[in-house]
Order: structure tokens, then C-alpha cells, then sequence
């Protein structure tokens, strides 16, 4: 291949679509390091292809089990947070209205400092509340979600109100109809508080937002949540609602739980629809729950699962009892803890010494630990954000030149990266997916594991309004895999911040996942349960 200048692709790109950018902010972006996976990517494709290696989108990225086998074993009947609020509700302890009005009130006193929130629907809020408590009386019981405050991630449509997807230019665009994770929310009888906070178009791994301001940790007040699900994170970590939906593109809901010691499951693609949702990449995004306890996530992504005629990326795969994995006490199962994934250090020493009780736990609890080494997850983690890159150009690229001067300046420095692409690089990232996928599933078949354990992020939270991309280095080849993942804190590092360890498993074995996460989370001194 001739020489690759990204920086002139950039400028012939955006010609095309008549945007001219500053000379100054194109250098900006190669200075920053906003061409780097672009970069990457023409060092991958530059190898060679067989001719019969299909692209990643021809084939099934996500095939169904014939069965998912039951896990061995029932732990503590100890209630989380929501079980034991539900349990509280139906002895008529509290009442749905009590607990809203407790979650406003604490939105009220605490939101001026963390910025957890975007929009307050109070008024709704506590007229849902009204008629979860009289539906209770009636002996209609919607599950265990039925009356709870919970929160949406700003680029879930809620009927009648804006979707900004943490932008200016989406401001004033009024949902027409709630988005389906919406739907069966109000189906589960969950009562919707309010709207979170998120990076611009939710494309970043902290909570950086020129328009509405950095959303700060609830553990640590000086540091970032991560993002994208920054104010998801922030409402669950400062308690004011019980579960927050959060969107994963590249480690979106794993990367603030891992930072506010929280619990975040990101699902198999295809587990929960998208239909409603503003997208970041089509073929990347997941929705899933951030939650306190690991339970917490396995009750709400029940309640959200299921396919949708409204989306076609779902499927009709049977979900396990995941609350009954949740109580799992043995995991006899061989588990790859990752080495390396070639190239730079995994994480920083403080994060791996962290998580090495939590691997012993796991160990104790029947699995077998086999240290590996993955170095396709290096190749996956470029490809990921490449075609990341790639989708969110076809979609940004229609509206670049309307919305190019309103975009903030950290966007568009980051927009600039996605143009930096020949014309087949799309169907050659597919076709490089195709192959790194199956390379990595073969690595870990040979070795017979079923679960890989690694830390979810190389560091640990980074002070307020500072960003890393190495943030995702650890997340994102399990969006492009469409595997699911659980963070789940491991403990606290040398430097007093959280901890997360992320579990995955193949597709649609999130049972496996919340076993090994409920294990490693009764470890923790100071677990929450009732």
C-alpha cells in the first residue's frame, strides 16, 4: 500500500461533505492522539487477507446456545438492595411514593455537587409512584422493580420530553414515543425518576461535557465517574435511585461502575433493544443496568431482556435464571485470567494487585485459574474502535455541516478521527473482526475456559476532567465480540479508589458471568445486602 496520510483523508472527507476544519484543529487532533487508531487500523490492514475470509457483519456474531446447563449450588439468602426494598413495600413498610419522594430529595440536595442529572421528572415521578401503590393494594404486582426510582441514560427517548444525547444540537428534539427499555420498565412497574448526564453523543470514557460540565464521583468527589454512563453511575453510586440504564459502546457502563465501585453488566448483543436510543455505533452499542449489588443487575436485566420487533439486532434467546446464578456458591468452571494481550502493561500495578483476592475467591469456590495470554484482544480493541469510528462517521457525516460549529470542541477533535478512513476500510475492518474473532474464541476453546477474568480498566479513577483512551483498552473488544460483561468491584487500591474485575463470558451465558461476580462479590468487607 502507498503511503497513509490520515490527516489528508480527513481534509478530503470532510470536503466532500462541503466542512472545512482549521488547519489548527486538525493538527490539534494528530497532537492529541485523535488519529491513533486510525493509524492502527492501516497496520492491520496492510496484512494479508485470505480471499474466503468473510466480513464480521455476513456471519453470526452471537449464535444461540441449544442449552444453557444450571450451575451447582445455592449461597446466602441474603436480599440486595432491591429485593429487600421490594420485600419492604409488600410487607407495607414503605410505600412507593415514600421511596420517591426519599430519591427526590436526595437528587435536591446532593445533584448541585455531582451533576448526576440531566432532567428531573418529579411530576411524573411521584404520579407513577401513586399508582404503584394502589396497584399494590389491588394485588397487581408488576415484579421486583414494581414502585423503585430508577434512572435513564440521556439518550433513551422518553415520550414527551428531549433526548439530548448530551449535546446543544439535540436540545429541543421531544421524543414522540418511549424508547422499548422504556416500555418494559413501566411494564416492570419501575418508576423513572429522571434522565443522567453524559459525554457529548456519549463518545468518551469520562464525563468531559463542554455543554453541561463533568459529572464527579460520588466516592470521590475530585475524581471522574468515567463515562459514558457518567450520571448513571453518579445516581446509583450516591444512592439516589436503586438501578440506572447505561449504554456500552466500547466499556461505556463497565468503565463508571469499575470508577464508582458500582456493578455494571453489559449483556450479549442483541440481549436487550436498542429501538428508541440514540446511537453511538449500530453494530457496537449495548444497553444494561448499573447497579450497588450484583443481584440488583440480574433482577433489572430480566425485566429489560427480550427481543423487539422494533429492533432486528435482537434475538429470541432464552435467558438463564440469573438470579438464581446470583446464589451460586460454586463455579466449577476453568477460568483464563489474562496475562497479556500483547503490546503495552495490562493495567497499572496497583490495579493487578488489587484484584488478586478476587481471583482467589473465585478459585476457592471451584474454578480453575489458568493464566493466558490473548494477544488478539490488542487486535480486537483496534478493530472495535475502528469500526466505531467508521459508524459513527456514516452518522455524524450527513449532519456535519449543519452541526459542525455547534459540536463542542473535544467532539469534533474526536469527530476529525473518524473521517481519517479510505473508502474499503469498512468491509476490511469486518473481514480483519471475522478473523480476530475467530482466532480469540479458538485460543480459549483450546484451553477449555469458559470465563475470562481481567481487570475492567488499566487504572483507577482519573481526577476530574482529565480522559484517558486507554480507559477502553480492556472493555471494548467485548462490544465488537458482542460478549457479555460484568464489572464488579474487587476492592480498593493503594491510592483509596475502587477496583473493578471484569467477568465474560461466551454469548448468552450471562448466568456464568453473575455467578462469578456474586462470588467475588461476598468477598468484599462491606457488602451490601439486607
Amino acid at each position: 500500500m502507498t503511503s497513509f496520510d490520515p490527516l489528508a483523508l480527513v481534509r478530503q472527507n470532510l470536503a466532500a461533505l462541503g466542512v472545512t476544519p482549521a488547519g489548527e484543529e486538525l493538527e490539534q487532533a494528530r497532537a492529541e492522539g485523535f488519529l491513533a487508531t486510525a493509524l492502527a487500523f492501516h497496520q492491520l490492514a496492510t496484512g494479508e487477507l485470505a480471499v474466503e475470509d468473510l466480513p464480521d457483519l455476513l456471519r453470526d456474531r452471537t449464535p444461540l446456545p441449544a442449552e444453557i446447563p444450571s450451575l451447582p449450588g445455592s449461597g446466602p439468602d441474603e436480599l440486595p438492595d432491591i429485593l429487600a426494598l421490594a420485600s419492604r413495600l409488600r410487607r407495607g413498610e414503605t410505600t412507593s411514593r415514600q421511596l420517591v419522594e426519599q430519591a427526590l430529595q436526595r437528587i435536591t440536595s446532593e445533584d448541585s455537587t455531582l451533576n448526576a442529572f440531566q432532567l428531573v421528572l418529579a411530576d411524573q415521578a411521584l404520579a407513577a409512584a401513586e399508582t404503584a401503590d394502589a396497584e399494590l393494594a389491588r394485588g397487581i404486582d408488576r415484579g421486583p422493580l414494581h414502585g423503585l426510582p430508577v434512572a435513564l441514560k440521556d439518550l433513551v427517548d422518553v415520550a414527551g420530553v428531549s433526548t439530548t444525547a448530551g449535546s446543544t444540537v439535540l436540545a429541543r428534539r421531544i421524543a414522540q414515543r418511549d424508547a422499548t427499555v422504556v416500555e418494559r420498565l413501566r411494564a416492570a412497574g419501575a418508576i423513572i425518576v429522571g434522565k443522567t448526564r453524559l459525554p457529548e453523543f456519549a463518545y468518551a470514557g469520562s464525563s468531559t461535557n463542554p455543554h453541561y460540565g463533568p459529572v464527579r464521583n460520588p466516592r470521590a468527589p475530585a475524581y471522574d465517574t468515567g463515562g459514558s454512563s457518567s450520571g448513571s453511575a453518579a445516581a446509583v453510586g450516591a444512592g439516589m435511585v436503586v438501578m440506572a440504564i447505561g449504554s456500552d459502546t466500547g466499556g461505556s457502563i463497565r468503565i463508571p461502575a469499575t470508577y464508582c465501585g458500582l456493578v455494571g453488566l453489559k449483556p450479549t448483543f442483541g440481549r436487550v433493544s436498542l429501538a428508541g436510543v440514540f446511537p453511538l455505533a449500530w453494530s457496537l452499542d449495548h444497553l444494561g443496568p448499573i447497579t450497588r449489588t450484583v443481584a440488583d443487575a440480574a433482577v433489572s436485566l430480566a425485566a429489560i431482556a427480550g427481543p423487539d420487533a422494533r429492533d432486528p439486532r435482537t434475538r429470541p434467546a432464552p435467558l438463564p435464571d440469573l438470579l438464581a446464578a446470583a446464589r451460586a456458591e460454586r463455579l466449577p468452571v476453568r477460568v483464563a485470567v489474562l496475562c497479556s494481550s500483547g503490546g503495552e502493561p495490562l493495567a497499572d500495578p496497583e490495579v493487578r494487585e488489587t484484584l488478586e483476592p478476587a481471583l482467589d475467591c473465585l478459585a476457592q469456590a471451584g474454578a480453575t485459574l489458568l493464566p493466558l495470554d490473548l494477544p488478539e484482544l490488542a487486535e480486537l480493541r483496534v478493530l472495535s474502535a475502528a469500526i466505531a469510528q467508521l459508524e459513527i462517521a456514516a452518522l455524524h457525516g450527513p449532519l456535519a455541516r449543519e452541526w459542525w460549529s455547534r459540536y463542542g470542541d473535544f467532539f469534533r477533535l474526536r469527530l476529525l478521527g473518524c473521517f481519517a478512513y479510505p473508502n474499503w476500510a469498512s468491509v476490511v475492518a469486518q473481514r480483519l473482526a471475522a478473523r480476530a474473532r475467530d482466532r480469540f474464541a479458538a485460543n480459549l476453546a483450546e484451553h477449555g475456559c469458559e470465563l475470562l477474568a481481567l481487570p475492567t480498566t488499566p487504572n483507577t479513577a482519573p481526577r476530574l476532567g482529565q480522559w484517558s483512551p486507554r480507559s477502553s483498552w480492556l472493555t471494548s473488544p467485548f462490544n465488537l465480540l458482542g460478549w457479555p460483561a460484568i464489572s464488579v468491584p474487587a476492592g480498593i487500591a493503594a491510592n483509596g479508589l475502587p477496583v473493578g474485575i471484569q467477568l465474560v463470558a461466551g454469548p448468552w451465558r450471562e448466568d456464568l458471568v453473575v455467578a462469578a461476580a456474586s462470588i467475588v462479590e461476598r468477598t468484599q468487607p462491606g457488602r451490601r445486602s439486607a
